[in-house]
């Protein structure tokens, strides 16, 4: 018997979650790896996932939880044996597949990724899917040229997973980071990451008639989406690129072609559902390298299954701050 989070809808419709007691029979047959876990977090798409939002979850009873990290118990996939290391994000676990917030996990071996040497499994998590995320879009940036000397760049959502992060990473790198947040009091937090200047969430989330402004940003890390975006690439430096990650501002992009077409700005979709083995062991590289860990302990905070009931709708509400670590055996 293992402890999990498992969601369940009533026949009004309602969704509700809770910790359960299950058996090893019930996890999913099809997966050929089994994993202790020791670590999963919390993400945007997981509070979808146990309120029952965004039509995510269709089968239930479920187990939510997009990301792990543990130790692989039995493997079935050459690759792995027990006692491995793995960490796993993406592949809609969590979503159409059981997930993270369990004691076990049974998946795919082509959906895992062995820790690298430098992190562990908890740290893993620390980073997560948002950090993961975050990661994939600063190596899309630097693909299409960014580089330090070439200006400021903005990260929206700043205090979020993702962009806590974001601008972690950038700051290590060299660059000067802009911290976009709708909450003053997170100005202390984002400058001990790294940000040299804040950004109130109120100069940018409104769209204007003028479909370019002045030449302010020299690169964008958007975890927001909707108007904000559109505001924003009407401010991007000729021929600076948009990491797209998130739309926690809405999915409707009210924006013009003109920044694209005047200024050759690049607007760069980052999935990191279903990136490809190398790139994501090129990113898990990268994290090692270039996320200060002090940082990410800094915007780090454990909780344990019993408190996903409560935070499910609170990083929905967007009163999460930083990474939040599920300890599945605490």
């Amino acid at each position: 018997m293992f402890k999990a989070v498992v969601v369940e809808k009533s026949e009004d419709g309602s969704v509700s979650s809770g910790v359960q007691q299950l058996d090893d029979s019930q996890l999913p047959k099809e997966g050929d790896v089994t994993v202790a876990v020791d670590y999963s977090t919390v993400n945007y798409k997981d509070g979808l996932c146990l309120t029952g939002g965004g039509g995510l979850v269709r089968s239930y009873p479920h187990v939510p939880g997009i990301d792990f990290a543990g130790t692989v118990e039995q493997s079935n996939d050459a690759r792995y044996k027990a006692g491995d290391k793995v960490v796993l994000t993406g592949w809609r676990v969590g979503e159409a597949w059981w997930g993270g917030y369990a004691q076990k996990a049974r998946v795919k071996g082509d959906w895992l990724v062995p820790l690298p040497a430098g992190i562990t499994t908890r740290q893993a998590m620390a980073v997560g899917t948002a950090g993961f995320t975050a990661m994939l879009a600063v190596m899309a940036l630097e693909d299409h040229g960014l580089t330090p000397e070439q200006g400021e760049v903005l990260v929206t959502g700043a205090a979020g997973g993702v962009g806590s992060v974001a601008t972690a990473v950038l700051a290590k790198l060299g660059y000067s980071v802009a911290g976009v947040t709708g909450r003053p009091e997170t100005a202390d937090y984002l400058c001990n990451l790294g940000a040299t200047r804040i950004v109130a969430r109120e100069e940018l989330n409104e769209t204007v008639k003028r479909p370019l402004e002045s030449e302010n940003w020299a690169g964008c890390v958007d975890a927001v989406g909707g108007a904000m975006l559109a505001r924003v690439l009407g401010q991007m430096k000729y021929g600076a690129s948009v990491a797209a990650v998130g739309l926690a501002g809405g999915a409707v992009l009210p924006a013009t072609v003109i920044p694209f077409l005047l200024r050759g700005v690049n607007l760069l979709g980052i999935d990191s559902v279903m990136q490809p083995f190398a790139r994501r062991e090129r990113a898990w590289q990268r994290v090692v390298s270039d996320l200060p860990m002090d940082k990410l302990e800094a915007m780090s905070k454990t909780v344990s299954l019993g408190d996903l009931e409560d935070l499910g709708p609170a990083i929905l509400k967007g009163t999460v701050q930083g990474r939040l670590v599920v300890d599945v055996n605490a």
